[in-house]
Order: structure tokens, then C-alpha cells, then sequence
């Protein structure tokens, strides 16, 4: 069974959010009405006066409670996490554009997406290059404004589906894996927490900031109690492990070079930290015609419409 949600979130819903609770309900059953028992190979049942899924269908295909899936559905305040709103889009049979549509109304996602025009081509470049060093550029938020194929390569499998933040604080958080494919996980959040406090000082009142700490704090009391905390910090050269499903463990350095012109944008680099991880690199490289290989900017570069 899927974790149950909380009943009540402990911080007050603007007015937009209580509207985007209203419009997720109404999506939800406007998918669930397109199903059919016979769909999940499940017997009609007597009485059904109306096509589609019951909601304690969907309850039980999804592994949550009836109780709180019939509140999801009524816009009550309640949270849905990352791993629950996967397992409905995989029983609600979500395509990407639906599922990504689904998170937006769930307020699953950061406020902002980020865009990869705001990254100058001469970076974009750079980013390839380095390849097959894992490179990304974040900005303060954490928000991923581009990546070579290296880094996709190596976190291709993180989420159990593809990928709807492109937030790698976001990802972190919620995804429910984290704590087993990142063995210094404690460290690592809380020192990114640290640095995303320290950037908010030049973006307090900003409505997207405020907004976005307000669904992180939601979805995540290890955030709420991060966030509380009031640390800040500076970059650090750290050392990370990730466990990776064909390579096993790799170890990297992460470096950081501040990219000119381009405020509050970082190139981060992750070198091998040891031979046996610079021998085990390669190992996490996705062939092409891969099915795990989801991502619309990858086929783009492989046939050469971008």
C-alpha cells in the first residue's frame, strides 16, 4: 500500500490554490471516467449507473485510502506526494502531457519550469563537452536550465517515472527513493536547504520563492524541518555517492564554476572521486532505442532538430 497522506496541511491555501484543488477533482474524475473494471481485468459489479471507475476502485488500484481519494476528488486540503500522484497516473493511465498536467494542479512542481533558452549557446556547448563527465547548470532554485547526456545518463532511473520537476531539490525531496540511491542523503539535503536559505535572502517576497517553500514545506516536514532550522551556507566541494542500478556505487566530486553574464547560474561538474568509479562510469551510459530513455531533449539532439 502506497504511505497515506496527511489529512490537513498546517499551512493556510491561498485562494489559487484552493481553485487548483477544485480543478485537480474535477480532472480526476474525468479520467477516471474514460475506465472501465474490465480495464484492470475486475468484474462490473451490480448497481453501476454512471460509466467509469468507482472511487474505490481507483483507491484500491492505487494503494490509498477510499476516504482520502474521495477528498482529493472534493478539493479538500489535503497533500498528495510524488510517490501517490504516480501511482494514480500509472492507474489513471496518464499520458506526459496529463500526468504533467495532474502535478501542475497538485502543486507538485515548482512554481517556475525551468526554460533552457536562458542558458547562452557558448554554456550549452561547454555542457556538451564535457562529456563523458556527468555537467549541469543550475541556478539558485536548484531549477536544471540544461545538462549533457552524461548526467541524464546517470540519474535516468532516480524517479520511478520521467522526471516532472527538472529541480534537483525538488527531485531530491520528493522523490521516494532518495534515501536508498544517495547514501549521504541527511548530508547532502540539509546542505542544500542551507544554500537555497542563503540564496532566498536576495528573493524574499518574490511570490514564485514564497510559493515554492510553501509547497516544499507542505510536501515534505524533512523540508519543513530544514527550513526551520534558519542554516545557510556558502559552495563546498563535496563528495557524493550514488548508487546506480547497472553500475553500483560511484563517487564524485562536485565542482562548481559560476557562469559570467548569467545571474545566479552555476555549472556543476561531477568527477570520478576514485579509479574504480572513473572504471565504472561508462557502465551507466543508455544505449539508443533505449525505453528508459525518455527525455524530448535527448531525441531532439539525436535527430537533429535542435
Amino acid at each position: 500500500m502506497v504511505a497515506q497522506e496527511s489529512e490537513r496541511t498546517q499551512t493556510p491555501v491561498p485562494a489559487p490554490s484552493l481553485r487548483r484543488r477544485a480543478e485537480l477533482g474535477s480532472f480526476l474524475r474525468a479520467r477516471r471516467a474514460r475506465l472501465s473494471p474490465a480495464d484492470f481485468g475486475m468484474p462490473d459489479g451490480p448497481r453501476r449507473r454512471t460509466p467509469g471507475l468507482r472511487r474505490e476502485e481507483v483507491a484500491l488500484l492505487a494503494g490509498v485510502g477510499v476516504s482520502w481519494y474521495t477528498w482529493l476528488e472534493q478539493g479538500r486540503e489535503i497533500n498528495a506526494s510524488t510517490q501517490v500522484l504516480d501511482a494514480l497516473a500509472q492507474v489513471l493511465r496518464l499520458d506526459r502531457a496529463e500526468r504533467w498536467h495532474m502535478y501542475v494542479l497538485a502543486e507538485a512542481v515548482p512554481v517556475l519550469v525551468s526554460d533552457r533558452r536562458a542558458v547562452p549557446d557558448a554554456i550549452t556547448e561547454i555542457v556538451r563537452s564535457l562529456d563523458p563527465l556527468p555537467a549541469v547548470v543550475t541556478n539558485a532554485r536548484f531549477d536544471i536550465l540544461d545538462d549533457n547526456d552524461a548526467y541524464r545518463d546517470l540519474f535516468r532511473e532516480w524517479h520511478l517515472l520521467p522526471c516532472v520537476h527538472r529541480n534537483t531539490l525538488w527531485c531530491s525531496i520528493t522523490e521516494p527513493r532518495a534515501r536508498e540511491l544517495f547514501p549521504q542523503y541527511e548530508e547532502n539535503i540539509r546542505y542544500m536547504v542551507a544554500r537555497f536559505r542563503a540564496a532566498y535572502a536576495r528573493h524574499v517576497g518574490d511570490p514564485d520563492w514564497e510559493e515554492d517553500i510553501r509547497r516544499l514545506s507542505v510536501l515534505s516536514s524533512d523540508f519543513a524541518g530544514l527550513w526551520a532550522l534558519h542554516e545557510v551556507a556558502e559552495f563546498q566541494p563535496r563528495t557524493r555517492t550514488f548508487i546506480h542500478p547497472d553500475a553500483g556505487p560511484l563517487t564524485f566530486t562536485t565542482s562548481e564554476l559560476q557562469v559570467p553574464a548569467t545571474q545566479e547560474t552555476r555549472l556543476v561538474v561531477y568527477t570520478p572521486a576514485e579509479d574504480e568509479t572513473r572504471k565504472r562510469l561508462p557502465l551507466t551510459r543508455c544505449p539508443d532505442g533505449d525505453p528508459r530513455d525518455l527525455t524530448d531533449d535527448r531525441l531532439m539532439r539525436r535527430t537533429g532538430t535542435a
